[in-house]
C-alpha cells in the first residue's frame, strides 16, 4: 500500500490508511462479484458438457459422448436447420415490419404518427408468454377464434391459421419483436440527414428509387445491426418454440435443452453440449455487431452543419399508411389482449359470439386470487425484480467507474467480463447456473437466492450500458474538488458520483425492473416448490389446461407492468430519465 500523507501533520494517519484500504476493498468486492457472475457459469457449463453426470454410485467421468450424441445423428442436422431458419425468418420478418413502420412514421406525412409511436411500444411490456398463449388461442387449428369464425360464416372445416408450424412461430416471434426493430430503426431515420433524398428526388428520382437506393443504403449499418440484434433474440427464444414448436415436433436449441433436462433420466450432458453450441451461435452474433458499430463511420450522414428533417408528402396515399399501422396495432395489441381479457371472464375457453355472454364470470380471477401459489409468486416477483435491479445498477456503478475514470490496467477486461452475460441465452444461463449450484451445494440451490444470482447475472450488461452512458458525462473535476476538500473516495462516490448518475441509474433500474417481473426462460430450470414466480405460475397454469385461469393472471400482470410503466414516466418527467 502506498505511503499517504497528510496534508496537515505531513505524515501516515490510520485514518488515511483506512480510506485507502476501503476504497479497494468496495473495488475489490464488486471486481469479485462481476468475475464469479460472469465467468464460473460459463466454466462449468462447459465442464459439465464433457463430463458424464456424477451419481453416488459412479463418481464424473471424462467423456465425448455428450458432443457425439449432440452431433452424431441427423435429428441435430435438423435441429440446427430449424434454428437457424426460425431465428433468420423472424429477425426478416420483424425487420421487414419494424423498418417500413419506423420509414413511415420519420420520412413521411402519415397522420397521428405520435399515437401510432405510441401504440407500438405496446408489447414490449407483454411478456413474451402471454403475447405466444394469445396467438394460440387466435390462430390455432382447434381453438383458434379466427378459425373458429371463418369456419362459422363459410360453412367450411378448413383450417386457415395454423401457428404449430415453423411458419407460425416465426409469424408470432416476428410480431413479438417488431416493436424492437421500429425503435432501432426509428433512431437511425431520425438522425439521418435528408439532403441526399431531397437531391434524389429533385433529379427525378421515383419514391420507390428513393427509399431503396439513398434511404436504405444510408441505414445500411442500422439495418443489419438491427438484423443481428434481432436474430440473437429469436434463436435465444423460448416461450415459442416450448409452446408453438414442441407440440408439433419442431425442435431448435432451446427447446432441445428444455427437453434434454426433462427426460428421465435426465441427460444435463447433452444439454450443455447443446448450450455450448447455442452460446457460440449467439456469440457470433454479437461480435458481428460489434465489428458493424466500429466501422459505421463510414455512412455518417450527420455533421457540424445542422438540418432539418423533412416530411415526404404521401398524398392521398397517407390514408393507406395510417390504415396500416392501425391494422399492426389490431394484430399486436388489440387482438392479443381482447383475446385474453375474454377468456378471463369465461366459465370455460369459448369463441366470443352472442351465446357465450351467457357464461361471462368473475370466477377465474377469483381461482387465482385464492390460488395457493399466487400471493407467494407475487412476493416472489416483487422481490426478485426490486433486488437484481438494485444490485445490479449499485454494482455496475462501481465497475462502470473503474472503467471510465481510472487507468487501471485491464480495466477494459472488467468492462468486457461484466457484459459477457449478454451472449448467454436464458435457458443456458439458468443450464450453467443449474450445473454449478448441483456441484458446488453452498446451500442456495432450491431457494430463490438461485433465482436472483439468475437474474443478476443476466441484466448486469444492461445495467453495465445505462451507467456508462451516464458516467462518461461527469467530469472528473468533480471528484478532485471534493478530494481536496477532504472527503474519502465512499463519500465523494456517495454524495457525488451517485446523485449526478441519477438519470442513468433510475432508467437503468426501471428497466431491469420490468424485464426481471416478466422473465421465464431463466427461471423455468431453476425454480423449485416454494420459489414459482409469476410467469413460472402462467406456465404451469398453460401446462394443466387452465386456459382461463392463466388468462386471468395475465391480465392482472399486463395491468401491473403497465403501472409499472406509468410510474416510470412520472419518475422520469421528475428525474429526467427520459433524457437519459
Amino acid at each position: 500500500m502506498e505511503a499517504v500523507i497528510d496534508p496537515r501533520r505531513g505524515r501516515d494517519t490510520p485514518a488515511a490508511r483506512l480510506r485507502i484500504d476501503l476504497k479497494w476493498v468496495i473495488l475489490g468486492v464488486c471486481v469479485a462479484v462481476v468475475a464469479y457472475l460472469a465467468v464460473i457459469p460459463l466454466g462449468f457449463l462447459l465442464w459439465q458438457s464433457f463430463f458424464t453426470p456424477h451419481t453416488a454410485a459412479k463418481p464424473a467421468e471424462f467423456t465425448l459422448g455428450n458432443y457425439a450424441a449432440a452431433y452424431s445423428s441427423l435429428e441435430t442436422a435438423k435441429l440446427f436447420f430449424n434454428s437457424v431458419v426460425f431465428a433468420v425468418g423472424t429477425a426478416a420478418f420483424s425487420l421487414g415490419v419494424g423498418t417500413a413502420l419506423a420509414w413511415m412514421n420519420e420520412r413521411t406525412n402519415t397522420p397521428f404518427k405520435r399515437l401510432f409511436f405510441g401504440l407500438a411500444m405496446v408489447p414490449l411490456i407483454i411478456p413474451g408468454i402471454l403475447f405466444t398463449i394469445s396467438w394460440i388461442m387466435l390462430a390455432s387449428p382447434k381453438i383458434g377464434i379466427f378459425n373458429l369464425l371463418l369456419q362459422h360464416w363459410l360453412g367450411t372445416d378448413t383450417v386457415f391459421f395454423n401457428v404449430y408450424t415453423l411458419w407460425g412461430m416465426i409469424w408470432v416471434d416476428g410480431l413479438h419483436y417488431s416493436p424492437m426493430a421500429f425503435l432501432l430503426m426509428t433512431a437511425a431515420f431520425r438522425s439521418m440527414d435528408p439532403a441526399l433524398e431531397e437531391s434524389a428526388a429533385m433529379s427525378g428520382a421515383s419514391l420507390g428509387q428513393v427509399v431503396w437506393r439513398i434511404t436504405l443504403a444510408l441505414s445500411w449499418p442500422a439495418v443489419f445491426a438491427t438484423l443481428l440484434i434481432l436474430f440473437v433474440r429469436a434463436i435465444e427464444s423460448f416461450e415459442v418454440p416450448a409452446l408453438l414448436g414442441m407440440p408439433a415436433g419442431i425442435f431448435v436449441f432451446t427447446s432441445a435443452i428444455y427437453e434434454a433436462i426433462h427426460r428421465y433420466p435426465s441427460q444435463i450432458g447433452l444439454a450443455s453440449a447443446y448450450g455450448v453450441t447455442l452460446l457460440l451461435l449467439t456469440s457470433a452474433g454479437v461480435w458481428f455487431q460489434s465489428r458493424l458499430s466500429a466501422s459505421g463511420h463510414r455512412y455518417s450522414t450527420v455533421t457540424g452543419k445542422g438540418f432539418r428533417p423533412r416530411r415526404i408528402d404521401l398524398g392521398r396515399w397517407r390514408y393507406l399508411a395510417a390504415a396500416i399501422f392501425i391494422a399492426y396495432f389490431l394484430l399486436i395489441v388489440a387482438a392479443p389482449l381482447f383475446v385474453l381479457v375474454w377468456s378471463s371472464i369465461q366459465k370455460y375457453y369459448s369463441v366470443p359470439s352472442a351465446a357465450a355472454l351467457a357464461n361471462l364470470t368473475l370466477d377465474p380471477y377469483r381461482f387465482i386470487l385464492n390460488h395457493p401459489t399466487f400471493l407467494r409468486a407475487i412476493w416472489n416477483s416483487l422481490l426478485l425484480c426490486l433486488g437484481s435491479a438494485t444490485l445490479i445498477m449499485l454494482v455496475t456503478s462501481v465497475i462502470c467507474w473503474m472503467v471510465v475514470k481510472t487507468k487501471i490496467p485491464g480495466r477494459w477486461l472488467l468492462d468486457n467480463l461484466a457484459s459477457l452475460p449478454i451472449v448467454f441465452p436464458g435457458l443456458v444461463l439458468g443450464l450453467s447456473i443449474m450445473v454449478f449450484y448441483l456441484n458446488v451445494n453452498v446451500g442456495i440451490y432450491g431457494t430463490i437466492w438461485i433465482l436472483l444470482l439468475a437474474y443478476v447475472t443476466r441484466f448486469m450488461p444492461y445495467g453495465i450500458r445505462y451507467n456508462t452512458a451516464s458516467m462518461v458525462q461527469i467530469h472528473k473535476e468533480l471528484e478532485e474538488s471534493a478530494a481536496m476538500s477532504g472527503a474519502s473516495w465512499a463519500s465523494t462516490f456517495v454524495r457525488v458520483v451517485l446523485p449526478l448518475l441519477k438519470p442513468g441509474l433510475l432508467a437503468g433500474w426501471i428497466y431491469i425492473a420490468i424485464v426481471s417481473l416478466r422473465e421465464l426462460s431463466s427461471s423455468i430450470l431453476l425454480y423449485s416448490p416454494g420459489t414459482e414466480v409469476v410467469s413460472i405460475m402462467i406456465w404451469e397454469l398453460w401446462e394443466n389446461g387452465q386456459y382461463v385461469e392463466l388468462s386471468a393472471l395475465g391480465v392482472m400482470l399486463i395491468v401491473l407492468l403497465f403501472a409499472m410503466v406509468m410510474l416510470a414516466q412520472l419518475v422520469g418527467s421528475r428525474f429526467g430519465v427520459r433524457e437519459a
